[in-house]
């Protein structure tokens, strides 16, 4: 398949030497290409106190790495024509008609109304939630945006805040794509998990993904750490971005950071995009659908305005399709991937991206929460990988 088993030696190396260090409990990854699986490793363990070790079916708190798959929910409605990327985000969810915008005194109105297109590149002016000294982010825990019974009470709760910026102004990671599910059942006439599981985890074999954890499963569940500067040591962390129980159906199913996984079941969906959007016989989406989603959307403007989080900071040549982000040039990213590769990363450490060019995909899982001083993975998985290939 074209990888050196030295180079790909190299990289489960790598993070052999981080679980040495203590820096992980451990970690699972997945090559595969030209379709087929060409490279699996398992290292370390699922339970640092218990020694646990971790296998190949263990699942893991995927986080933001959900993201990406509400962006496919939303391209299957895009291949059944129910919306399209110029539309009014009011012309989904009325109560978004006449949003305003926040200024320094007040609000002025927006220059335009908030597009979907903008809602799925984080550039409609939204906030995330979870930080009370910014203004944005103190209404919406105000309004008790994230305590909502619904998606549709949560996107009119949001509704209530004026936006951040002005739409198209500025990238800000956002709730975008937790909205997106209020505005994917309301076009779908089913709940979210219901959704996903019909369109996209049933007919691609994803077997153990989900908005929880069955009982039954909850052995395979991985436990969670993190470490920063503060802590050095790996810490149990009890509940992970507030969520209780796992293996409760959440009362508010997050298209942002919901989902829990596995090695093997993400490889389906990742594949899939690789695909153009086909796997096992299922067509999931249209290849233009994938296309329109894993392209660049921002402007020469944004992408050079220093915005990004976390590890993922857009720049010349690296911007953000539909729910991801995208290498549109990697040379001028300073990356050594193939041009249009589409990637996102989760809250515990996770991360993964498909290469159309080199017909490639990758993905990581691990249990360590991505604060600060975290090893930066995907990009070094990447240039490891990159080198597999010279």
């Amino acid at each position: 398949m074209g990888l050196s088993p030295a180079g790909l030696g190299a990289t489960d190396q790598a993070l052999a030497e981080l679980i040495a260090q203590g820096e992980l409990a451990g970690a699972v990854t997945l090559v595969a290409r030209h379709g087929r699986i060409v490279h699996r490793s398992v290292q370390g363990v699922k339970d640092l106190a218990s020694g646990a070790p971790l296998t190949q079916d263990t699942i893991f708190r995927i986080f933001s790495m959900t993201k990406p798959v509400t962006g496919v929910a939303m391209m299957i409605l895009h291949d059944r024509g129910l919306w399209s990327p110029d539309d009014p985000i009011a012309k989904h969810l009325p109560e978004f008609e006449g949003v305003r915008v926040r200024t320094g005194e007040g609000t002025e109105p927006a220059a335009h109304a908030p597009t979907l297109r903008e809602l799925l590149t984080h550039t409609a002016g939204f906030g995330y939630g979870f930080n009370p000294d910014d203004p944005t982010d103190a209404a919406y825990m105000a309004a008790g945006v994230w305590t909502s019974k619904s998606l549709a009470e949560f996107s009119r709760k949001i509704a209530t805040a004026p936006l951040a910026y002005q739409p198209g102004s500025r990238w800000r990671y956002s709730l975008s794509m937790d909205l997106q599910g209020a505005i994917i059942e309301k076009l779908s006439g089913q709940s979210l998990p219901e959704f996903m599981q019909a369109h996209i985890f049933g007919p691609l074999g994803m077997v153990d993904t989900g908005f929880h954890v069955p009982a039954a499963k909850l052995p395979r569940l991985a436990t969670l750490y993190r470490k920063s500067p503060k802590r050095q040591a790996l810490t149990v962390v009890e509940r992970p971005m507030g969520r209780g129980d796992p293996s409760l159906p959440p009362t508010l199913a997050g298209g942002g950071g919901g989902l829990f996984s596995t090695i093997d079941d993400y490889a389906c969906f990742a594949q899939m995009l690789l695909n153009q959007g086909v796997y096992g016989g299922a067509r999931i989406l249209s290849p233009e659908a994938v296309a329109l989603m894993t392209a660049n959307h921002l402007s020469d403007a944004l992408l050079g305005a220093g915005h990004g989080v976390g590890l993922q900071q857009i720049r010349p040549g690296y911007g953000h399709g539909f729910d991801g982000a995208v290498f549109h040039d990697p040379a001028a990213a300073g990356s050594r991937v193939g041009k249009g590769t589409y990637q996102w990363d989760g809250a515990a450490g996770t991360w993964f991206w498909v290469d159309p060019e080199n017909d490639l995909l990758f993905i990581g899982l691990i249990q360590r929460m991505a604060e600060e001083g975290a090893p930066p993975l995907q990009a070094t998985t990447q240039a490891l990988i990159a080198a597999a290939m010279s």
